[in-house]
């Protein structure tokens, strides 16, 4: 099943094939989940962002009440893969149409003619753990955020946390229970939508953008070049800045700088700048070089070719906690990641130096 990441490019591509530079992006329930992504990540490409019966989180929280547990939704993930391809949702997607014979025809027939049950599951599955909360802040785009006060899917306390942590959202509370769009007092939404996008002011220059932040380091490398001396010290170098520089163009990213013995670059995707660093890591090891790095997801300030905030200082504190040939990332990265199939080892909760509160970190598995 495609990642968040994944689905962002899809998105990107087919902007580029039709030549369409800036586009509004309507994203409905998980699909907001992506929007919103898509919409901090490349603000350059964004009018305005839509979220229809969107979350932030798919499971509950201490501080997010308003989701299902992971029991209730691994319930709802069975009867999903028994029920798949007739009307085992409609009640709860879609309540006011459900008596409808001929809209359960194309509820089911929709179900049947998109995936098979098991990629259903798997979907479903991939979406529990979808966590964007800590994305919400870099979204500078004009956002409009439309939920029904009694969606039976997605309770409406999660389109006011969107709401709330989207910087300068407007919130819509419409009535009804339908979560589908295409149900229920669908005039009045487009309606909402047109009036949002027709009457939005441009948005102004962007100096901020979500991004990925990738700090590399070389181990013990004053120790190395101490031992080397300055001539063979120069030859390994050279080799370690041709080799990180084969793989940052590999999966697509932007080098910021050099640190004399490491990189800073950035990545608008989580998922390329892990494997980017796993493939630098790997390759310095076959040529007997030793790194460490370390990755954070958030909101970066554009400084010409350099990059500056709190999400540079973070993923720097935590690249110097890392091991020797280690990869080491922030929840935020983790949680973007979720489905792609990159396994993750838990290494607790740690305070970074300048940086408030305890940060949970995981290393990523070989």
């Amino acid at each position: 099943m495609p990642t968040l990441e994944e689905r962002m490019d899809d998105v990107r591509t087919v902007m580029d094939e039709v030549e369409i530079q800036r586009a509004a992006v309507l994203g409905l329930s998980e699909g907001g989940s992506m929007s919103a992504l898509f919409a901090a990540t490349y603000p350059d490409r964004v009018t305005e962002l839509i979220l229809i019966g969107a979350f932030a989180r798919r499971l509950k929280a201490p501080d997010y009440p308003w989701a299902p547990t992971l029991e209730e939704r691994e319930r709802w993930i069975r009867s999903l893969e028994e029920g798949w391809g007739g009307d085992v949702e409609l009640d709860t997607l879609a309540p006011s149409r459900a008596k409808e014979d001929g809209f359960k025809r194309w509820f089911t027939t929709y179900g049947r003619l998109s995936v098979s049950p098991s990629a259903a599951v798997a979907l479903a599955k991939m979406n529990t753990y979808i966590d964007i909360r800590n994305v919400l802040p870099s979204i500078h785009v004009p956002t409009l955020v439309i939920h029904r006060k009694g969606d039976r899917d997605v309770v409406i306390g999660n389109g006011v946390y969107l709401a709330d942590h989207i910087p300068g959202a407007k919130f819509v509370e419409l009535e009804g229970e339908d979560h589908i769009p295409n149900a229920g007092n669908t005039d009045v939404i487009v309606d909402e939508i047109e009036e949002f996008i027709t009457g939005a002011r441009s948005v102004g220059s962007l100096d901020r953008v979500l991004s990925t932040i990738l700090f590399t380091d070389m181990v013990d490398s004053t120790r190395k070049a101490v031992e080397l001396g300055d001539s063979e010290w120069k030859i390994l170098l050279d080799r370690h800045n041709q080799i990180v520089r084969r793989e940052l163009s590999r999966f697509r990213g932007r080098e910021v700088k050099t640190t004399g013995d490491g990189f800073v670059a950035t990545f608008d995707g989580p998922g390329r700048a892990i494997r980017c660093a796993q493939a630098i890591l790997e390759s310095l090891k076959r040529a007997g070089i030793s790194v460490r790095a370390g990755l954070h997801t958030g909101e970066c300030e554009l400084v010409g070719d350099d990059v500056a905030g709190i999400a540079v200082h973070i993923a720097a504190r935590i690249a110097a906690m890392a091991g020797g040939g280690e990869t080491l990332v922030s929840n935020t990265v983790k949680d973007l990641v979720s489905g792609s199939g990159i396994k993750f080892e838990d290494r607790g909760y740690h305070a970074l130096k300048g940086v408030e509160g305890r940060w949970h970190l995981f290393s990523v598995a070989t």
